[in-house]
């Protein structure tokens, strides 16, 4: 270990920009046993590891499975790792690691961070390349929980209940499991066969997936609290948000997940709706989190001529990861930072044409911290586009028969108790989106790993 003056940091290798533009297969090649080894030797096995204490939503064991990678002990990294966290293979590909445990290493400042994210994900590759198994006891208890969503906080909940042979039967309205990882985040950062390969794993351990069963619909909550010991929500957050200007649902304005899932439902081998075709079109996302990254690179490899992404702050305070800014500049988009849109243009043959925008600067720091967007007076002018997306955060569908179960929500997000998950019902839970707006699938898994814990004490009598 502590090899950091030796050995600088290497990223893994990516595929040439004019190869990846072309397709959407995953654009990296994780590292091999021995680049994990020494990428994980750099690790300087910091006493108060920041990497895993402020970085890291999950508190993953970072420092212990990098010393077991560095030693080439690859099943006890891959214990380790798998240990604390649903799908390290995962969120090793889409966490914002730069924000998260990377931006939190202490070799950051100077030396450059332990490529933790990328280790992350090759250790489980490598891992199941190798026939290594993830141990779950099989069902052993008569109590059973259901969970509603298949995305990251739904699976993780159910991944550790199963992991202590409590019974999950899983709800899902979508005829493929995987929810935003599934239908929202593009190949190119993570292959779907990555996401229904976990959920074969959880099958084996005895997971009931029920696909096209829509809980308020084709199945009454009632009829689950009264079958059930337990529920847990994941239902996510869908509902894009808008910016409130005229001609926002014309017909060439798209919601991110709208494009995003249509584009998917292609490549899956379905139809697509005509309206989505970005070909030949010059196209306008508006947004600086992973989400627009997703959206301006998928219009790039759907052929649009040209892919410009407008955001009201700067580079420097974008909230997505630096590594998918960076590869969409790559890529061939342009960012147009400091402007905030203030009308969607459209010509007199009801043609959308273009976006007005007004110039922004950043001032003193708000409550939460973050520097407060003000305009700049007489500063407007235009950018012109075919397309406009629309990627400015998403909202918590609202849902009857919360409200019937008496669920309590504040502002459509259902509210929890912060140590437990647990809502106003004394059997429901909740965790990701849906009770904390739109945020990260490792917080998501985080607050679905809380709940299991909880639900476990409950029903058994024993926390993990």
């Amino acid at each position: 270990m502590q090899n950091f003056i030796d050995t600088n940091r290497h990223e893994p290798q990516k595929k040439s920009v004019a190869t990846r533009v072309r397709g959407f297969e995953e654009i990296y090649r994780f590292y091999n046993r021995a680049q994990a080894a020494s990428q994980a030797e750099r690790c300087i096995q910091c006493g108060d590891p920041f990497c895993a204490t402020l970085g890291c939503p999950l508190g993953n064991a970072i420092p212990q499975w990098l010393g077991a990678i560095a030693d080439e002990d690859l099943e006890t990294a891959f214990l380790l790792s798998n240990e604390t966290s649903p799908f390290p293979e995962i969120l090793g590909r889409i966490c914002p690691q730069s924000r998260l445990c990377e931006g939190a290493c202490t070799l950051e400042d100077g030396y450059g961070a332990i490529t933790i994210g990328a280790i992350e994900a090759s250790i489980t590759d490598l891992a199941f390349a190798h026939g290594l198994e993830i141990p779950f006891p099989g069902i052993r208890h008569k109590q059973r929980v259901a969970v509603i969503g298949s995305g990251p906080a739904g699976f993780s909940c159910a991944h550790f209940l199963l992991r202590a042979g409590i019974g999950v039967d899983m709800f899902e309205r979508s005829s493929i499991p995987g929810g935003l990882m599934a239908i929202g985040i593009p190949n190119f950062k993570l292959d779907k066969e990555i996401v229904q390969r976990r959920f074969k794993i959880l099958a084996r351990a005895g997971l009931t997936l029920h696909l096209n069963r829509e809980v308020g619909r084709e199945i009454a909550f009632e009829q689950l609290l009264e079958d059930y010991d337990a529920v847990f929500l994941g239902v996510g957050a869908c509902g894009g948000q808008l910016p409130k200007l005229a001609h926002e649902r014309h017909g060439s304005v798209f919601l991110a997940m709208e494009f995003l899932s249509e584009v998917q439902t292609r490549l899956s081998g379905g139809k697509m709706h005509r309206r989505f075709d970005v070909r030949g079109r010059r196209v306008v996302v508006i947004g600086g989190g992973d989400t627009a990254m997703d959206c301006v690179r998928t219009a790039l490899r759907e052929g649009a001529e040209t892919v410009t992404c407008v955001y009201r702050r700067d580079e420097e305070n974008m909230p997505g990861s630096r590594k998918e800014y960076h590869n969409a500049v790559e890529e061939g988009a342009e960012f147009f930072f400091l402007r905030s849109p203030t009308r969607i243009v459209v010509n007199e043959d009801a043609r959308l044409t273009g976006i007005e925008v007004i110039r922004t600067r950043l001032s003193h720091a708000d409550e939460s911290g973050r520097r407060r967007v003000e305009t700049v007076e007489k500063s407007e002018h235009c950018i012109l586009g075919d397309i406009l997306i629309l990627a400015l955060g998403f909202d918590v569908e609202e849902f009857d028969f919360l409200s019937k179960a008496g669920i309590s929500t504040e502002k459509r997000c259902l509210q929890i108790d912060a140590e437990t998950g647990r809502t106003s019902h004394p059997k429901v839970y909740a965790g990701g989106d849906c009770s904390r707006g739109a945020h990260l699938a490792v917080t998501a898994a985080a607050d679905g790993r809380r709940a299991a814990f909880d639900i476990m004490e409950r029903l058994l009598g024993e926390a993990p």
